[in-house]
């Protein structure tokens, strides 16, 4: 969590809804609690949707099973839904684990709205997601974690309670994340003035963390050309 800035409210979201789960599943039978199935990370590209995945999977030991939704889109039918039976089957064997869908809303869309007809390759392997969140028993130590930026487009059958039903929101960056989030990707740069990292905080309203990594890689780039010691303004 040390590398990640600007999103202290959505870790602590994590530790509840997948960090306790796994690391303390006593505690939730012995209040009754039932832990949660699924976890949605909703956001626009680049707020560090996937970085909160593999950072919870670290802190809690878990095994990392990461796919991205249009890989699971294949060519004959059945064998996207072949492939998900698959994984979830290696995330029991690899409990305590984390399954983790990248681009969700590539394979989760919402039913019925005539792409590809009724019985396409995509609906098959939506299904069969379903039937393995369905399949889990309070006792799997298996937590599936999911990424989209397009959470309108979601098959409802996904988001009801029992399968992805605990949301975690990440916008973009507000002026003291982008500070934290600048001074995290220059902890290794040969800045001419670290203060600097205020005025460009300040100067870069909409930007994601990614594009603030990729400001200051293009900025060492340039000081790299010009044969500069360090990094300026």
């Amino acid at each position: 969590y040390e590398e990640i800035g600007g999103l202290d409210q959505q870790i602590m979201e994590l530790k509840e809804a997948v960090e306790d789960p796994l690391l303390k599943p006593d505690l939730y039978r012995k209040v009754g609690i039932e832990p949660p199935k699924g976890v949605l990370l909703v956001g626009p590209p680049g707020t560090g949707k996937t970085l909160l995945a593999k950072a919870v999977a670290h802190r809690t030991k878990a095994s990392f099973i990461r796919f991205v939704g249009s890989e699971l889109v294949q060519k004959y039918i059945g064998e996207g839904a072949r492939l998900v039976r698959e994984l979830f089957e290696l995330a029991r064997k690899k409990a305590p684990s984390i399954v983790f869908i990248d681009e969700l809303d590539s394979i989760g869309r919402t039913r019925g709205t005539g792409l590809g007809g009724g019985h396409d390759e995509r609906e098959q392997t939506l299904k069969q997601i379903l039937a393995e969140l369905d399949g889990f028993d309070d006792k799997a130590a298996v937590v599936v974690l999911a990424a989209t930026n397009r959470p309108d487009v979601i098959d409802p059958a996904l988001l009801r309670p029992g399968r992805f039903d605990r949301y975690v929101v990440l916008n973009l960056p507000d002026k003291t994340a982008r500070r934290a989030i600048l001074d995290i990707h220059a902890r290794e740069l040969p800045l001419a003035d670290p203060t600097d990292l205020d005025e460009i905080a300040a100067g870069t309203p909409g930007f994601s963390g990614a594009d603030l990594k990729n400001l200051l890689n293009e900025a060492a780039i340039a000081a790299a050309r010009r044969r500069a010691n360090t990094i300026t303004e």
